[in-house]
This record gives structure tokens, sequence and C-alpha cells, in this order.
């Protein structure tokens, strides 16, 4: 008991300011401020009060304002909501509203951080509503302004304006200052974003005149800088490149970096939108340079983008390119580092899962001792109570044991996997930048053939040239389509929409797009349509799976050779059929030819190159729309892709079963 009194001491003083102030006025920033709210946090104070929770003989009401200690100081969302939870439950099995509120008001901020908005709301509102019934006024300020909070971050600028002018109404009352000058700051933010520019200044200045007359340098800083976007959102340029000069200063001293290279890429884009790209390269390479002394992933990858835009936009398209690179390479890392995240966040969510394990565990045994203490009298009862207790002893080692074996075995799968997918990426880059390489020397090369016979005026050459830079077009057009959806499909964004499609009018479609194609390589392209059936699919995507299989055929098929598409019905599905005359695939390709695999990428008939993404584009979209792919092939006899796609939506829905 002594150990946890001082515990929560320590606490009160170390986090007065940081529990007090950071947690109460910046909660609902936005995003300059958000990063300072983390530095309240601190999961070994968490995980040190867990023990304690576990562990100790705890009263009602100090055990509550452990709970809350506990839940404020995790980082893990998943952690977060639980604590919170346990919270709230043992908050009303006392009658206790105000812990009750607290509870729910985690709970808001945990669901806002995991991106759930409709329940953060839902949270926030129970919070509300436990502090009005309970006529407890002092959080119901702070309560409207985490409200506010998360309708901004739904874009619900309207509703955001109303939450945060209840909260001021509150917050004027009770001459709460620095709090109030941040719902200024906020509420003014909403005016900007919803174009009413009056307004977000009479916000932002009244914001400024606070942080001013109480010296707070931080809320200064960002008041500077949103007064400043907001005259160049206006074009006043000079008076918004003086407060966000000044902003950035102030900045600098508290070496907020995050802050200051959001500010200038802002900057950047303001610039841009009215076409100063003078001032508009100026501040995103100033952002760029930032980001990157610092390491700031987001920022670097944001000034990348708005750097190739502006050196397109320029016709540096050498310094475009690079830097559109770049941004490529940030925005993936960011977002395999989200993925580890998660991962993360599951072994977390274990260790939870095992504490309250532990809890419950104890609080029986706590039971058990009663029931043998109030049996003391009876000699039998208690040898059988030891008894009893050494043996759940034995158990619940046991069951550790076999906790933290698993937790070893989950670490183990876990690791393979990450090494897998890093290796499958660096597979893929590989892949990718030797296939760019391709097409880019091309369109170099034909260029240089198109000056040569500028110069002497060889104008009836030019013809020739064509044919080389449509070839080194539909190479890369192709390339960056099965690029992006690859990508789409691999982050579950693709648009899948199911209906009713004609076959024979994808077989016509597809044979529009190639008969050219084809006739131009000397090859015969061939359609027989036994029955024109009508299958239930996305049309985007079975058209990919079509256009990607006539594409390879037309490209491994040399000259007079012949390629055909063929449409039947068999068993509830449609069969199209996709044969050619060509070169045939090995029977050990074959096995691995659906994979992403360097030694997949084959070159066709006239010199054709590709990644092999398109085949595993064609298996994920077949099984995507609950159909199957099957491959005929013999080598110098030519390949047959067989694929099926279902008649019915009843026949979908059997084949994802």
């Amino acid at each position: 008991m002594e150990q946890l009194i001082c515990v929560i001491r320590n606490l009160e003083l170390t986090n007065k300011i940081n529990y007090q102030w950071l947690k109460k006025a910046f909660l609902t920033v936005g995003l300059f401020l958000l990063p300072y709210l983390s530095l309240s946090q601190n999961q070994k104070i968490a995980d040190s009060l867990v023990s304690i929770l576990i562990n100790g003989s705890i009263e009602d009401s100090t055990r509550l304002k452990l709970l809350e200690e506990i839940t404020f100081n995790q980082t893990s969302t998943d952690s977060i909501l639980f604590y919170s939870n346990l919270l709230i439950r043992e908050a009303k099995l006392i009658n206790d509203h105000i812990y009750v509120h607290k509870g729910y008001y985690y709970q808001g901020e945990a669901y806002k951080l995991k991106g759930d908005l409709e329940k953060a709301l839902k949270a926030y509102f129970d919070a509300l509503r436990i502090l009005k019934q309970s006529n407890f006024k002092s959080d119901v300020g702070t309560t409207y302004a985490a409200i506010a909070d998360t309708y901004s971050i739904n874009k619900n600028h309207k509703n955001s304006i109303y939450y945060y002018n209840e909260a001021l109404n509150i917050l004027r009352s009770q001459n709460d200052s620095i709090f109030i000058a941040t719902v200024l700051l906020n509420a003014g933010d909403e005016y900007y974003n919803y174009e009413k520019l009056d307004s977000a200044f009479l916000y932002f200045e009244e914001a400024h005149l606070i942080f001013l007359k109480f010296n707070y340098e931080i809320g200064l800083a960002y008041s500077l800088g949103n007064i400043g976007l907001l005259f160049a959102k206006q074009q006043k340029y000079d008076s918004a490149q003086i407060n966000i000069e000044n902003a950035i200063s102030i900045l600098n001293g508290f070496g907020d970096n995050y802050a200051i290279s959001d500010y200038q890429i802002q900057m950047s884009s303001i610039f841009l939108e009215n076409n100063d790209y003078t001032s508009a390269l100026q501040y995103a390479t100033s952002g760029y340079l930032t980001a990157k002394k610092e390491g700031l992933k987001e920022q670097i990858r944001d000034a990348s983008l708005k750097l190739s835009e502006l050196y397109q936009s320029q016709g540096d398209f050498q310094k475009a390119l690079e830097f559109q690179a770049q941004y490529y390479v940030y925005r993936d890392s960011i977002s395999n580092a989200e993925t580890i995240q998660r991962m993360a966040d599951l072994r977390t969510e274990f260790e939870v899962s095992r504490k309250q394990a532990e809890v419950d565990l104890l609080s029986k045994t706590k039971q058990i001792q009663q029931i043998v203490a109030i049996g003391l009298v009876i000699g039998l009862l208690l040898v059988a109570g030891l008894a009893f207790t050494l043996y759940r002893g034995n158990q619940r080692k046991k069951l550790i044991n076999n906790i933290l074996s698993a937790q070893k075995e989950e670490i183990e799968v876990q690791n393979d996997l990450l090494e897998n997918l890093n290796k499958t990426k660096d597979r893929f880059f590989s892949i990718i930048s030797h296939d760019l390489r391709g097409p880019v020397n091309s369109f170099r090369g034909v260029s240089k053939i198109i000056r040569s016979y500028v110069e002497k005026d060889q104008m009836d050459q030019l013809l020739h040239v064509t044919g080389l830079v449509d070839q080194s077009a539909n190479q890369l057009s192709s390339l960056l389509d099965n690029l992006l959806n690859w990508a789409l499909s691999q982050q579950g964004n693709f648009p899948y929409r199911p209906e009713k499609l004609s076959a024979a009018s994808m077989a016509n479609e597809i044979q529009e797009i190639f008969g050219n194609i084809a006739l131009a390589k000397n090859i015969t392209f061939n359609k027989i349509i036994e029955e024109d059936p009508e299958v239930w699919a996305d049309r985007n995507s079975a058209l990919t799976i079509l256009r990607n299989l006539v594409s390879n055929a037309i490209k491994f098929t040399p000259e007079e050779g012949e390629v055909t598409l063929t449409l039947d019905m068999q068993d509830g599905f449609a069969e199209f059929r996709i044969s050619d005359t060509g070169v045939g695939i090995p029977k050990e390709k074959i096995k691995t030819i659906f994979e992403l695999n360097e030694k997949n990428s084959t070159y066709g008939t006239a010199g054709e190159k590709g990644t092999g993404l398109g085949l595993i584009l064609v298996k994920e979209f077949v099984q995507m729309n609950g159909g199957d792919i099957h491959i005929e092939s013999e080598e110098g006899q030519g390949t047959t892709f067989i694929v099926t796609l279902p008649l019915s939506k009843e026949q979908l829905v059997i084949s994802h079963e």
C-alpha cells in the first residue's frame, strides 16, 4: 500500500503539467500539437501500476485512481480501450460518476486514435451524459472540445464549429485561459476549412492575444502560423510570409521540426495554387530539407510529391522523376511501418489478455483464502484448503509457461512473415526498376533518332520511328496499369462491384483491343463463341484478366501464328479459353508462374519484356470473382489458359465459401 501511495504521488508531481495541461489543452488541437501529447504517456509507468493492481490489496477509491493512471499512460489504443472499459465497470459498481465519465472519455480518445469516429462520438456523448446527470461542470467544456475535434477529423465542419463554441461558452465561465486559447485556435481552423476566413481570423487573433498575455510561446507559434496561412489564402503573401517565419522562429526554439516542416509544405501548396512557382519551390525545398534532417517520413513523403509536381511544371523531368520515386519509397515505407505496428498491437492485446487472466485468477484465489480463513477451526478444512491452494499455484505456473511458450512461437512466426514480406518487396522493386528502364531508355533512344532525322532533313524516316514510340508507350502503359491494379488489390482498395455481364460482349471488346496488335505482328486472332452466357463478375477486373492473357498470348506467339479466344459454358460457369501457337511454358515454370519472381519475367517473340506481374493480377482477380484458372502447355507447341467465371450471384457466393 505504501508503494502504491508513493507511485501515485510521484505521478502527480512529474505529470502535473503534462497531465493537467497537455492532456487538457492539447488533446484536441489537431495536426501540430498532437506530438506533444505523447510526452505525457509512459508505458513503463503503466506496466508498473498494472503490477501493483494485480498484486496489491487496494481499497475502491484508490483502485479507481490507479486504473485511471494506467489507462492514461497506455501507448496502445487497444490497451486504452481495455482499461477504460475496466474503469467504467468498476466505477459503476460503486456508483462513482466522475470515474465513469473518465472511462468513457478515454474510450472516446482510443476510438478516435483508431479512426472509428462513430464509436468515439458515442463514448464522448456517454461521458457528457454522465457529467450532466451528476451536475459535474468542470469537465463539460473539455468533453465538448473532444466532440468538436472528432467532428473536425471527419470533415464535418458545421458540427465541429457548433461544439467548439459550446465548449467556449463553458470554458469562458471557468476562466481556463490557455485551454480557451487552444479551443479558439481549433475553432478558427474549422472556420478556415469552411472557407469563412473572416471568422477564422477573429478566432486566431483572440487566441493569439491570450497566448501573448501569458507569454505561452508554443501557442503563439501556432496562432502566428495559422494567421499566416490565412493571409496566404487571401493572397496577402507578404503578411503571410512574416507570420509564418515568426512562427517557425519560435518553433525552432522548441526544436519542433515536425510543425516547421508541415507549415513550409502547406505554404508551398498555397503558393502553387496561386501559380507562384518560385515561392512554392522555395517552401517545398525548405520543408523537405527540414524533414530529411529529422527523418520525418510523412513530411518527406509529402514534400517529395510537392517537389515532383513543381519540377514537372518547370519542365525539369529528371528531378521530377527522382522526387516521384522517392515519394513512392517513403509512401511504401510508411505503409510497411503501419503493418508492423498493427502486428505489435496484436501482441499487446495478447499480453493484456494474459494479465487480465492473472487478475481473475488472483481474485478467485483471494475468495478461496477468505473461505479457508472462516473454516480455520476445522483442521481438515485447513489442510484441504492449503492443498487446493498449492494445486492452483502449480496450475498457474503451468499456464504461464504455456503462454510464454505460445508467445515465443508467435513472435518467431511474425519474424518469419516480416522477413518474407521484406524479401518480396525487394524482389518487386528489383523487377520493376529493371523493367522500367527498358521503355524509358527506348524513349531516350527514340528522341536521339528523331533529332538525327530532323537535322538530316529525312522526314520520311520518322514514320518508322512512330512504331518504336508506340511499342515503348504500350509496354510502359501496360506495366503501370498492372502496377496500379496490383497495389490496389494488395491494399484491399480495388473497387469490386459484381454485376451481370455479357460474356460475348467482353470477348468482342477484347478482340477490338488486340485485333490490330495481332495484325501488326502478322498473327491471326480467332474468336469462337459457342454460346452467349451472362456471367456474374466485376467488369473491370474481368476485362483485366482477359486483357493480360490475350496480351501474353500475342507476346509469346511468333509471326504467322494464331491466337484463339473461345467462349463456352461448363457446369454453372462461363469458360474462356485463350490458346496460342507460341513458344509454350516449361513444366517446372508452370508451378511458380503465379508468384512474384524475377525468373518468371520472360522476353516475347519480338523482344517484348514484362514483369510477370500480370499473371499475379490474373490469379488474384479470378479468385476475387469466384472463378478458377488452369494452364495447358507444351514447349514449342503453344499454351492454353482456361478461366471460369460464375454464371449467377448464387454460384459466386458458393465459390467464395
